[in-house]
């Protein structure tokens, strides 16, 4: 099927009737100018400036370091690339837990000084306050169950959540707590695609999947997963569509080798 990229800005709302009409939505992460905008010319519905721009853009372990400051740096980058994604921020770690009138200065600050459209929470009731303080400013908020990186320490593990039955009612309540303070949109992480699928059907708001299986309204993954970046990470809900990291490890191998021979510059590449 061929993807009409001459369309209007995605919207919230526009999420939403895709959902109705059962139109999958697909999402991908950017943090910088250039991959946002091939990934918006390529007709992506929403672009995610994710807190894995730890991982993948400052080499750490985990997302906990990333600052607010950081994130918004990555937002701004991606805002003036895209003129077609729903652009969703992660409000990093430390910067709305616990305190809800922060929350709300931290998604202030976001929506101010970058230009994004939403902003991404994780979590579920524990987080509520902070939730609808946001949205009563009039930002929208996409919420986050299941795996919850920000979360690490305290599960102490990446592996899948909610198999057991305890923890698959909490995230079945929390999903519809997040739906009643008025989120958009809910992303599942790494959870049995069978309680993806019944937490789906149990909401009038999409559901974003990321190793959450196929019945959800939509999907996310991490561009450079996505595109092979990242030598030797691939998790069994990861499907990697090129191999950049060994295209561009063999380019830069060429360039060596043609600078070593004075092969480069050739006549035709100076003045």
């Amino acid at each position: 099927m061929s993807v009409n990229t001459q369309i209007k800005r995605i919207t919230t709302n526009t999420l939403q009737e895709m959902k109705q009409r059962g139109e999958k939505i697909s999402m991908l992460t950017a943090y910088d100018y250039s991959i946002a905008k091939i990934v918006d010319e390529a007709g992506i519905d929403a672009i995610l400036v994710g807190d894995s721009a730890s991982n993948v853009m400052a080499g750490h372990e985990t997302t906990l370091p990333i600052t607010l400051d950081q994130m918004i740096y990555h937002a701004a980058s991606v805002v003036r690339a895209a003129t077609r994604s729903l652009i969703v921020v992660d409000l990093p770690f430390g910067s709305y837990q616990g305190n809800s009138k922060e929350a709300l200065n931290s998604a202030i600050r976001i929506m101010k000084e970058s230009g994004a459209h939403a902003v991404k929470l994780e979590g579920g009731e524990e987080i509520l306050e902070s939730v609808a303080r946001i949205i009563t400013a009039g930002i929208p908020i996409m919420g986050h169950l299941g795996l919850t990186p920000q979360s690490i320490y305290k599960f102490g593990t990446y592996t899948v959540r909610a198999r057991e039955e305890a923890e698959a009612a909490k995230l079945k309540k929390d999903a519809k707590l997040l739906e009643e303070a008025g989120c958009f949109a809910v992303v599942l992480e790494k959870i049995p695609a069978a309680l993806a699928a019944e937490v789906t059907a149990s909401l009038r708001i999409p559901t974003i999947g990321i190793g959450a299986g196929g019945a959800c309204d939509g999907q996310v993954l991490v561009v450079h997963d996505m595109l092979g970046l990242n030598k030797g990470f691939k998790p069994r809900f990861l499907r990697q569509y090129l191999d950049l990291y060994g295209e561009i490890n063999g380019a830069v191998k060429s360039y060596i080798n043609d600078v070593k021979a004075s092969d480069f510059p050739g006549e035709k590449e100076q003045y």
